[in-house]
C-alpha cells in the first residue's frame, strides 16, 4: 500500500487544486486563530467543496470547545478531526462520541519519555500524528518547521496507525519515512514560501518525493 500524504494549512483555491492534482490523500484546514493558516468557516466550506470525493478533508483544531467544533463540522464536513492541542484521552473520547467523526491525535515528541503517551491515546484515537514539540516561547503547537529525532520512533508498534509531521520537506521526507516506517506524512511549512503561503512547486515536489520513497523498499501500513 502507498504512503498517505497530507498537505496541511491550505487556505487558497489554487493550492488546494494543486495538492489534489498532485495526488494528495488528505488536505488539511486550520481552525486556530493564532495561526497564519487559519481559515474561516465560509472559506473552509468553499475550499472543502473542491476536495470532496478527491481527498480526505481534515480539520486541525487546538483545544477547541464543542461550539467551535460544531461550526467546523457543519462548515467543512471533515473526514477527520485533527486534535493538535492538549486534549486528554477523555476529551478525545468525548469528541469522537459527540461528533461521530474519526479523530487523529497529535503527540509532541522531543525525548523518549514522550512515547509514554502513545498507549493512552492509541486505544481511543483512530490515528496518531507524531510531531515535534514547539519551543517553550511559541504561541502555537507543533514543530513550527523543525523536525524531531526520528530515531526515537524506531521500535514503535507498527500496528498503531500513525503519521509523521514536523520539519518535513521534499529533501528529507524519504529519509524520515525510511527511519520511522510511518504510514503517512503531514506537511505544512515545508511546502511554503512564507508562513501561510503555499508554494505550488514545493507541494508537487513533496508529494513526488514521498511517493518515490516506496522505490527503496520501505514497508508501509
Amino acid at each position: 500500500m502507498s504512503v498517505l500524504v497530507k498537505i496541511c494549512g491550505l487556505s487558497a483555491p489554487d493550492a488546494v487544486d494543486v495538492a489534489l492534482d498532485a495526488g494528495a490523500d488528505m488536505v488539511g484546514f486550520v481552525f486556530f486563530a493564532p495561526s497564519p493558516r487559519n481559515v474561516s468557516f465560509q472559506a473552509a466550506r468553499e475550499l472543502g467543496a473542491r476536495a470532496k470525493g478527491r481527498a480526505g478533508k481534515v480539520a486541525l483544531t487546538v483545544d477547541a470547545d464543542d461550539t467551535t467544533l460544531t461550526g467546523i463540522v457543519d462548515a467543512l464536513q471533515p473526514d477527520l478531526l485533527q486534535l493538535h492541542g492538549k486534549e486528554t484521552p477523555a476529551r478525545v473520547s468525548a469528541i469522537k462520541q459527540r461528533f461521530g467523526v474519526p479523530v487523529m491525535k497529535a503527540l509532541a515528541i522531543e525525548t523518549r519519555s514522550d512515547l509514554g503517551a502513545i498507549p493512552l491515546y492509541a486505544k481511543i484515537a483512530d490515528r496518531l500524528l507524531f510531531d515535534a514539540r514547539a519551543p517553550r516561547e511559541a504561541t502555537r503547537p507543533g514543530g513550527l518547521g523543525q523536525p524531531f529525532d526520528w530515531h526515537l520512533l524506531e521500535g514503535v508498534d507498527l500496528s498503531i496507525s500513525f503519521m509523521l509531521s514536523g520539519g518535513l520537506d521534499a529533501a528529507n521526507v524519504g529519509q524520515a519515512l525510511r527511519i520511522t516506517r510511518a504510514g503517512g506524512v503531514d506537511v505544512s511549512s515545508g511546502v511554503e514560501s512564507a508562513p501561510g503561503v503555499k508554494d505550488l512547486d514545493k507541494i508537487r515536489a513533496f508529494i513526488r518525493a514521498a511517493r518515490a520513497s516506496l522505490g527503496a523498499g520501505m514497508p508501509v501500513e
